[in-house]
């Protein structure tokens, strides 16, 4: 068996759960691939008992190097780096939560053993997510213009309010005069979109939504729609930048920049052990059902 252990930065105060996870492989005969700005900080902070080989990227999945999946250390930004990297290679992404809220990255780090047990012995079941893809009439983001949280529109610093003239399918849905607007997926509900008062969008529902950040008129409201739709924009305002995310990465745009954002031609798969769904991640992670008064 061969995984590839990805995660962006080493914090000591994970590295006892770091060492844990490389002594599990180890003990499993199982070959690890090291990403590789990754296996640099780790080197004389953490003690490998056999040799582990470089994983340098996507460059390593078009070589037809053949990889069970890929255990991802951290947060959920951690996971959506590592979907940057697998893309369309079809690897499922097993996240090891040594962050903080962790919807993506749910199996918790005192679960390590565990789930590398339940990962070898095949006792997993795969949660196929749908991500959004830019397109730009000029080049935006290189070879990954895609997201699987979510697009943003967003004002530069401390600028005065954008206007968004927002179609869907061609057909003008409205005009926002906002900060910005999120278009997430519906694993990206739980994201920067939920925390501007959208809907918690359950995966596979086959939805996007859109949704306004700190918009001029209060009766905006987020919007659902069906992921099969085509969304595009026209931006204007009196700043001559403006910045377009997809998930952690950015792009300076202006005015004359015309997006689109539909669904993209890919998937991606994480891994969920037997006791894991959505249902049970969002109840722990939002505290509902339990009564913090007592």
């Amino acid at each position: 068996m061969q995984v590839i252990v990805y995660s962006t930065i080493f914090k000591d105060k994970d590295k006892i759960y770091v060492q844990e996870l490389f002594d599990i492989l180890h003990e499993e005969n199982i070959n690890a691939y090291v990403y590789e700005p990754y296996l640099k900080q780790l080197k004389g902070k953490i003690k490998f008992q056999r040799d582990v080989d470089t994983f340098a990227g996507y460059v390593d999945f078009t070589m037809n190097k053949k990889f069970d999946c890929v255990i991802a250390l951290g947060g959920d930004g951690t996971m959506l780096a590592a979907t940057s990297e697998v893309r369309d290679s079809n690897t499922p992404i097993m996240g090891i939560n040594l962050g903080r809220l962790g919807f993506l990255a749910s199996i918790e780090k005192k679960r390590i053993r565990e789930a590398i047990d339940l990962l070898k012995r095949g006792r997993f079941s795969l949660d196929e997510r749908s991500l959004l893809h830019l397109d730009s009439n000029e080049p935006l983001f290189g070879e990954m213009p895609f997201a699987l949280n979510d697009c943003t529109l967003l004002k530069r610093d401390t600028s005065s309010m954008i206007t968004i003239h927002t179609y869907i399918n061609g057909a003008y849905l409205n005009t926002y005069w906002a900060d910005g607007v999120i278009i997430a997926t519906s694993t990206g509900s739980t994201g920067y979109s939920l925390s501007c008062g959208g809907p918690i969008i359950f995966p596979r529902s086959g939805n996007f939504v859109i949704t306004p950040v700190a918009p001029h008129n209060l009766n905006v409201r987020p919007v659902v729609i069906s992921d099969n739709s085509v969304v595009s924009f026209d931006i204007e305002g009196r700043a001559d930048n403006f910045l377009c995310t997809l998930d952690s990465r950015f792009e300076t745009i202006t005015a004359k920049h015309q997006l689109a954002i539909r669904k993209c031609d890919f998937t991606v798969k994480l891994i969920e052990l037997p006791d894991t769904d959505f249902m049970k991640t969002i109840r722990g992670k939002l505290l509902w059902g339990k009564d913090a008064r007592n």
